[in-house]
């Protein structure tokens, strides 16, 4: 039961980052954030979860449900931020990958009818990991990111505004 929740979950956020990227323009997209502007940008954004998508959760998530003592393939998101770099591509494009992969994954997910989701895998940092714990994290995934977006976006708002103020709308907290 659990499963199907978080597989609506992930089934809809493809709908969901569609409707938040409709329209924002190419300076938005690649605007990098925080203080000192080392977050990752919208663009960069995207392009973590087309990988994402395809060499973390899907490839991690079959490895531990077919056998969990096999090797996961190593991954390294602030490395692929730079040597792919992420900043320079197209973020259509990586969008589209996004969504793509992210079919393909629920046709994935589909096929697996009643998946035992206790299967885990021990991991050498962060301990045992059963499939439904990946199931989980890639549906919570989606959402930080969503998150991350949303504050890119609001920091373009607030930058947009200058020299006036924003605080009547209230503080972003999180």
């Amino acid at each position: 039961m659990i499963d199907n929740l978080l597989i609506q979950s992930l089934t809809r956020f493809p709908a969901i980052l569609r409707a938040v990227m409709a329209e924002v323009d190419d300076a938005t997209l690649r605007r990098q954030g925080g203080a000192d502007g080392a977050a990752w940008s919208i663009v960069e954004i995207l392009c973590h979860l087309a990988d994402e998508e395809v060499e973390d959760f899907r490839t991690r998530l079959q490895l531990t449900l077919r056998d969990p003592k096999a090797d996961w393939p190593g991954i390294d998101p602030e490395g692929f931020a730079r040597s792919r770099g992420y900043q320079d591509q197209n973020p259509h494009e990586a969008l589209d990958r996004f969504l793509r992969a992210r079919e393909e994954s629920l046709v994935w997910l589909a096929s697996l009818g009643d998946a035992d989701w206790s299967r885990a895998k021990v991991h050498p940092r962060l301990g045992t990991l059963r499939a439904g714990d990946l199931l989980a994290s890639w549906a919570a995934h989606d959402l930080l990111h969503l998150r991350q977006i949303a504050k890119r976006l609001y920091e373009s708002v607030n930058a947009a505004a200058e020299p006036y103020e924003t605080e009547y709308a209230g503080r972003w907290t999180a």
